[in-house]
């Protein structure tokens, strides 16, 4: 093993939480998959929509342990690469996306390298491959965008900490959520923000769309112990594969497809 994958791989380092990943990879592809329904299908009950906002957190605390955790960062990302490019036309089929418009797998695929870069620190890697992922995301459009790979390299900094994953959890949550639309209503229940005062002006700027990625934070501190184990493969694999689902769903409900013409 050469001296910097020795830096690159080291199998006693601290992560404070959750290792349970592949119990994660499974709920976070339900949760994505209930998200993308209320996007595409069933688009007037927008509490689905919130409820998907706790998938891409699993995803990207899944990446975080993963690039701690693999000896091969190379593999692990040229399997993310295969398995975004193979998802892509099914993205577009999906939730009416086009080519510019790049899938998930991709957002990770470039934290994946940011932190690689970090953790290498060869001639100065974790300075400028970072400040590369950033410029390339000026000119690639992916899912989550700046913020999403952002979100990812926050958990990374703070992944041996529960208090400093709990405090930068929840402030990225506050500034990513602050421009998104407020959630006044749940299950047709009105949130008494206006009642409590001061309480409720705090309580409401939780209760933003994006910012409700919140909602995931207790399954990435606390362990779980399912004892599920996918191959390494399907933990992303079942990413393609819900959208086939989702484009079948899509099918049998009837959903036009004539807007698919502009995008292929």
């Amino acid at each position: 093993m050469t001296e910097r994958k020795r830096m690159c791989v080291n199998p006693t380092e601290r992560i404070a939480g959750n290792m349970d990943t592949s119990f994660l990879k499974v709920l976070a592809l339900v949760l994505m998959l209930v998200d993308h329904l209320g996007a595409s299908i069933w688009r007037d009950i927008p509490e689905l929509r919130i409820i998907g906002r706790m998938a891409f957190p699993l995803y990207a605390w899944c990446l975080v342990v993963g690039s701690v955790k693999t000896r091969s960062p190379l593999r692990y990302g040229l399997r993310l690469l295969a398995l975004a490019v193979v998802s892509q036309p099914l993205y577009m089929m999906a939730l009416r996306h086009t080519w510019t418009d790049l899938n998930i797998l991709f957002t990770l695929l470039i934290a994946l390298i940011a932190i690689q870069g970090i953790r290498a620190r060869w001639m100065g890697s974790q300075l400028w491959l970072p400040a590369l992922c950033y410029l390339v995301l000026g000119y690639l459009k992916v899912d989550y965008g700046w913020k999403g790979v952002t979100f990812i390299l926050i958990l990374y900094l703070a992944r041996e900490s529960k208090q400093g994953l709990f405090a930068a959890f929840v402030a990225y949550a506050l500034f990513w959520g602050s421009t998104s639309i407020s959630v006044n209503s749940l299950f047709g229940w009105n949130l008494p923000f206006a009642a409590l005062g001061g309480l409720g002006t705090v309580l409401s700027a939780f209760f933003r769309l994006q910012g409700m990625v919140w909602l995931s934070l207790p399954l990435i501190l606390f362990p779980t112990h399912t004892n599920v184990r996918l191959p390494k493969w399907l933990g992303y694999g079942l990413y393609p594969m819900h959208l086939i689902l989702l484009i079948l769903l899509q099918m049998i409900n009837g959903t036009s497809f004539a807007m698919l013409a502009n995008t292929l």
